[in-house]
């Protein structure tokens, strides 16, 4: 078991992120982007300047997360997108040592939902395939998309593509988007969930983030029946509180945003710390 962070709420340089996660005694870093741009997307000399600052600082890479079948690449864009990208990823992958790359299942298109679940099928089953010849996992996250609808179609997904790469992400403070909550998904995929992603929230809409333990998402609960359950893998925080990332939402006061990083990683460790021990 280790902890982690999605770096870029700590800050957007590669020397900040890793600063955050050495100050709270990590050596493990999920990264999503560098500089505004995803880790994926950075040219060939950026990113060996990024490798090379990770190695220094001896951190490892536990995940990538990728823009693969994201909240902004809906079921009727070009799935060659999301192929080069994996494809992309894949040595980058294999050069930091990282197993898994974060993905999600394609928002609809006002599509009815057959046609729009029988494509993210096909689609998901060839980026398993590529992933199988790449030696990668893809890690689903419940957040948006077929897989993150509520916990039938997270448990659809992945029994439908049955593809020993695709494994699910859980983050415990994605609010479904039709029915259920973070436990009731939990409780459908957990046999196939390698990755955690630590976020808490409070309101029927989903969207007032919180310190961890302290909103409506049984986050400690999740937490200690995973772990009695024998997962051995990552916990990897992602506030939400000071930047959304993925909502174009920076942080208004870089030096605030580094400090409740940190706070909120604390929290976090104290959480599991906690569920371990019962």
């Amino acid at each position: 078991m280790f902890f982690s962070g999605i770096a870029d709420e700590a800050g957007k340089d590669i020397e900040t992120q890793i600063k955050a996660h050495k100050e709270l005694g990590w050596n493990h870093i999920e990264v999503r982007n560098v500089d505004g741009k995803n880790l994926i997307d950075l040219d060939e000399k950026k990113f060996n300047y990024v490798v090379e600052k990770l190695e220094e600082a001896g951190m490892k890479v536990c995940c990538f997360a990728s823009q693969i079948a994201n909240w902004a690449r809906k079921i009727s864009g070009d799935f060659n997108i999301d192929v080069e990208e994996l494809k992309r990823a894949i040595p980058r992958m294999h050069r930091l040592n990282t197993k898994y790359i974060r993905i999600m299942s394609y928002p609809n298109d006002n599509w009815k939902d057959s046609d729009w679940r029988r494509e993210v099928m096909r689609r998901m089953r060839e980026l398993a395939r590529i992933a199988e010849d790449g030696g990668v996992i893809l890690a689903h996250e419940n957040c948006s998309g077929w897989g993150g609808l509520g916990p039938e179609e997270a448990l659809d997904l992945i029994e439908t593509v049955n593809s020993p790469n695709l494994k699910f992400l859980l983050d415990t403070g994605n609010k479904p988007h039709r029915t259920g909550s973070p436990w009731d998904i939990y409780q459908k995929i957990k046999e196939y969930i390698v990755h955690v992603h630590i976020k808490d929230y409070k309101g029927e809409k989903g969207d007032k983030f919180v310190f961890p333990g302290e909103g409506d998402c049984q986050v400690e609960r999740i937490i200690e029946d995973l772990l009695s359950s024998g997962y051995e893998g990552g916990f990897s925080i992602e506030p939400h509180m000071a930047s959304i990332i993925h909502l174009g939402k920076e942080a208004e006061d870089q030096e605030a945003a580094y400090r409740l990083y940190l706070e909120y990683g604390r929290k976090a460790q104290a959480l599991v710390e906690k569920a371990k021990k019962r």
